[in-house]
């Protein structure tokens, strides 16, 4: 192992004691973290980029929770850059290397950026959220008590960031952006809370409101009146959020290891990385939905293409079973798709964009109606909410309908 030169030059200087050697305060997980915190940062703005094009450009509608992702955005890149500063300025070794390698010059610096970086990281989560909130609240219907509950969260997702940025800014009296160590000059002047205590408590709050910004969808999903199969498909869509949950809960752990284990500093590099997956993954799963516009008219394409090529060899067999199967079926399926969610429509105009439904009729004036077997017209009557005869479809649908369409379609 090749060892660095400052710690060879820490060891010259005689600050290294003799158990300590310098194979192991050469260790570091600097590499494997810097990989995830870039790789993360990458990926979420590759989708940032395609949700504003989907949004501006194919929706042609810019909404407050789309405006909130891009300052969300902002502020995360601001908490990449100083991440990768402190691990390159060594917060995430030994903490023999922090105490013996490190100039107190560099200790307090890194001690402020963390200070700085983690009021960046609770912010941006906060954005995030609300951003969440504000895609949600969108889809619920104006009356429904889930477009209450989502009124009522904003304020707890508010009064969950306050404490967290005030045992933040106040962990030390007097305020300072230090976090001193026991063996730190001047370490004396402050009375502080511990590290593990501030950011245990603010990843409780997180923890606990992350749970709540992903309950909305399943409540959302489980009142859509949709079959099962397509409640699957759009849990799909809406719920990357739990792998949220999971590494929230995971930044807990690295909590408690980094300020109760005797080498805290050891577990900072995953702890950063971690974190920056937290809002990364938050950015990612509410990017998720808006992306349709985008892959689906690819997959629209494709799927043109390919039936091109098979629909002159099905419309004969097609026509065989319009004759051999009776058209009363036609009025059932209809019924039963009316309540199907539908996903070429997934990510368009959340306000005006409702699931068509298609039945196929016949004209009785038609001469051929007079003739013996069943005939099949071209008339296509599009209609929203019930199905209804064509001359009712001016009727509106029923209230408990329009609230269906209205959530599945504003997806």
């Amino acid at each position: 192992m090749t060892i660095p030169a400052d710690i060879l030059a820490a060891y010259a200087a005689g600050r290294i004691p003799d158990g300590v050697t310098l194979s192991y305060l050469a260790q570091s997980r600097d590499k494997s973290a810097l990989v995830g915190i870039l790789f993360m940062v990458c990926f979420a703005g590759i989708l940032m980029v395609l949700r504003l094009y989907a949004r501006a450009f194919l929706v042609k509608k810019v909404g407050f929770d789309d405006w909130l992702a891009i300052v969300t955005l902002l502020f995360y890149v601001t908490f990449v850059v100083l991440s990768v500063v402190l691990i390159h300025l060594g917060s995430g070794r030994h903490i023999e290397y922090i105490e013996y390698v490190l100039s107190m010059s560099t200790v307090r610096e890194t001690e402020v950026l963390d200070f700085v970086a983690h009021i960046l990281y609770t912010t941006a989560l906060f954005l995030c959220r609300l951003s969440g909130l504000a895609f949600y609240f969108r889809l619920t219907a104006r009356t429904s008590k889930l477009h209450k509950s989502i009124l009522v969260a904003g304020p707890f997702l508010f009064a969950a960031y306050l404490p967290q940025l005030f045992l933040l800014i106040f962990h030390c009296s007097p305020v300072t952006g230090l976090w001193p160590y026991s063996w730190q000059p001047g370490a004396d002047d402050y009375k502080c809370l511990s590290w593990g205590l501030v950011y245990s408590v603010n990843s409780g709050l997180s923890l606990a409101c992350d749970v709540m910004m992903f309950a909305i969808p399943a409540i959302l999903i489980k009142q859509l009146h949709i079959s099962l199969k397509n409640k699957i498909k759009l849990s799909m869509v809406m719920f990357p959020g739990v792998f949220v949950i999971v590494i929230s809960a995971v930044r807990i752990w690295l909590v408690v290891k980094g300020q109760w284990a005797s080498d805290g500093s050891w577990a900072y590099s995953p702890m950063l990385c971690v974190e920056n997956a937290e809002i990364a993954c938050t950015l990612i799963a509410l990017s998720v939905p808006a992306l349709k516009p985008v892959f689906g008219n690819i997959f629209s394409h494709l799927t043109e293409y390919t039936g091109s090529n098979t629909r002159s060899r099905s419309r004969s067999a097609g026509i065989l079973r319009s004759h051999s199967k009776p058209m009363t079926g036609l009025g059932s399926q209809a019924r039963d798709d009316k309540r199907l969610l539908n996903w070429s429509k997934l990510g368009h105009d959340d306000y005006e964009m409702m699931p068509s439904e298609v039945s196929v009729s016949q004209d009785p004036s038609s001469p051929r109606a007079k003739t013996p077997g069943i005939r099949v017209t071209n008339e296509i009557n599009i209609t929203h909410g019930e199905e209804r005869p064509a001359s009712q479809q001016s009727s509106r649908p029923s209230s408990h309908e329009r609230t269906s369409h209205d959530v599945a379609s504003k997806v």
